[in-house]
């Protein structure tokens, strides 16, 4: 059974006859009574009652032309729709973020998205990055924000910008006297230093605050320190960004943070930001499946937190 044979049967039942409903459909008249024909050889009933001087629905002729006509209202239906996603009038979209780095990027990103594209329906996953990298492989999310190095092979992806990691420290420790100089107020809720860069050996005996198991910046962390030749000592661990400044603004323990995290800090947990030697950082990325279809909307929304996020990062 043929699309086009459903239109044939529901235009013979409006017109009644087999020459005007041929004329509509703009194909021969023995053409139209063939694929009739072959139509209800293969349903096994006859949908017309054919004479000279009309044609008439059977019984099954009207449940099958009531059924039909449905059939290609849905079907016109889905035409329109898929035209409407591809000109972004509506779609769904499933995007995913690391919660700490969506706490500062996406409040940004999906009003600009929403207020170019209002009738896309976005929906957010948040995860933490292992976890988060599993599910945009398995295809459970369209797009992902995620931070380089990604485990996962097979997915692709886009930079979106690189953030500086700085450091964390407590108002009244002696790093921020030795490295600071006077409080600045760059930006609301953190007291950032113009400072000297640290030196990560200076860190080694010290008592670090960190994320938990299963997030990037925990990773970040220990990398570093390796690098340079000591294991952190991690003394209190939070699935929480504010509470990890929280815990080093009250004196217990540094951390690494992002920049842009830390522009962000609660002004009563404030801690002192100050530069790390070397200025290390890490790059934030779109990330998504390789070989998956990015639909227009993925690649609208990609686009929107390019724009938006392009003078995020401090120069």
């Amino acid at each position: 059974m043929e699309l086009r044979q459903l239109q044939y049967a529901v235009q013979i039942a409006a017109e009644r006859n087999f020459s005007r409903a041929a004329e509509k459909l703009h194909i021969a008249q023995p053409s139209l009574s063939q694929q009739l024909l072959k139509l209800e050889k293969e349903i096994g009933v006859m949908l017309f009652h054919r004479s000279t001087s009309s044609v008439e629905l059977t019984h099954a002729g009207a449940v099958f032309v009531d059924k039909a006509q449905a059939i290609l209202d849905m079907v016109e239906q889905l035409k329109q729709e898929m035209e409407d996603i591809s000109q972004m009038k509506r779609g769904r979209l499933i995007v995913g973020s690391m919660p700490i780095t969506g706490t500062t990027i996406l409040p940004l990103v999906l009003p600009a998205f929403q207020a170019a594209y209002p009738d896309v329906e976005v929906s957010l996953v948040e995860e933490t990055s292992a976890n988060l990298g599993l599910l945009t492989l398995n295809g459970q999310t369209d797009i992902s924000l995620l931070a380089l190095p990604l485990k996962e092979e097979s997915l692709a992806y886009e930079p979106l910008l690189d953030e500086e990691i700085v450091l964390a420290v407590p108002p009244q420790h002696p790093l921020a006297a030795k490295y600071g100089g006077a409080p600045g107020a760059r930006s609301a809720g953190t007291r950032r230093l113009q400072a000297a860069e640290v030196p990560l050996q200076a860190l080694e005996h010290e008592p670090f605050v960190a994320l938990k198991k299963g997030q990037g910046l925990r990773q970040l962390t220990l990398e570093l320190c390796r690098k340079h030749g000591f294991e952190p000592r991690i003394a209190f661990e939070s699935t929480n960004m504010e509470t990890v400044q929280g815990l080093v603004a009250a004196g217990m323990g540094i951390a690494f943070v992002p920049s842009l995290i830390a522009r962000n800090a609660p002004s009563r947990f404030a801690p002192v930001i100050l530069p790390i030697a070397g200025r290390p950082a890490r790059t934030l990325v779109i990330a998504y499946r390789k070989g998956r279809y990015l639909s227009k909307a993925a690649e609208a929304f990609i686009s929107v937190m390019k724009s938006v996020t392009a003078g995020l990062v401090q120069k």
